[in-house]
């Protein structure tokens, strides 16, 4: 399947309006035709980065949430997520599509580095930010993401000085990038080539962590 289709975002309004058991347990049949329809173009997404990537995770969302630890009981998700990721352990970073009514997003990148990936990657900035500094000022970065996103502290991490000229990049916890589509864009008919061009938009950082974090300070590498 090749394109999204205006029933799997009138399902999601609907579904929001009623999340509920029994009525899922009413409408569960045309959910699972839906679904199927939308894992079918995700596999479509998937199969086309394979050309472009190495990829070794293809994982399409569950509709179920976990609510044993949320304060939030509504038992089902209202969105259709796809994350694939690339092949560790010498590529990094994955790639995410969020279809939700009047939400959706493109986006990628290092949701919760572990402490010791953060601290590489914290080092490598404050050696020289210029590689990073590049990726982020490129032209399709900025006209798909703008700028990095994802949660920072307040102040400097500890071990650095919160006078560096890159405390902007070092205080964060999160590098990730965001491409926002309206409904209309993602029901069009080239929405998955745009999928497809926002994703490659986004390899020059995943390459530049990549390297980062498969060798030491001093750039040799850690897998041979």
């Amino acid at each position: 399947m090749k394109q999204l289709k205006k029933e799997h975002i009138d399902f999601l309004v609907t579904l929001s309006q009623n999340n509920n058991k029994p009525w899922f347990a009413d409408h569960k049949p045309e959910f699972d035709k839906l679904f199927a329809e939308v894992k079918a173009f995700f596999k479509v997404v998937h199969d086309e980065m394979l050309q472009h990537d190495s990829i070794d995770l293809l994982h399409v969302h569950r509709i179920y949430r976990d609510v044993r630890f949320s304060k939030d009981k509504t038992p089902y998700k209202t969105y259709f997520g796809l994350h694939l990721g690339r092949t560790k352990p010498m590529l990094r970073g994955g790639y995410y599509v969020n279809i939700e009514p009047g939400r959706s997003f493109v986006g990628g990148g290092f949701w919760e580095p572990n402490k010791e990936d953060l601290l590489r990657i914290r080092k490598e900035i404050a050696m020289d930010d210029s590689e990073l500094r590049e990726i982020i000022a490129e032209e399709q970065f900025q006209k798909y993401f703008g700028a990095l996103q994802g949660e920072e502290l307040k102040t400097a991490p500890k071990g650095f000085d919160k006078e560096h000229p890159a405390i902007d990049l070092l205080r964060k916890k999160q590098y990730l990038v965001m491409r926002s589509f309206t409904d209309k864009e993602v029901l069009a008919p080239n929405f998955k080539e745009e999928v497809i061009k926002t994703f490659l938009a986004m390899r020059p950082l995943f390459d530049y962590m990549s390297d980062v974090l498969t060798t030491d300070v001093n750039g040799v590498s850690l897998y041979e």
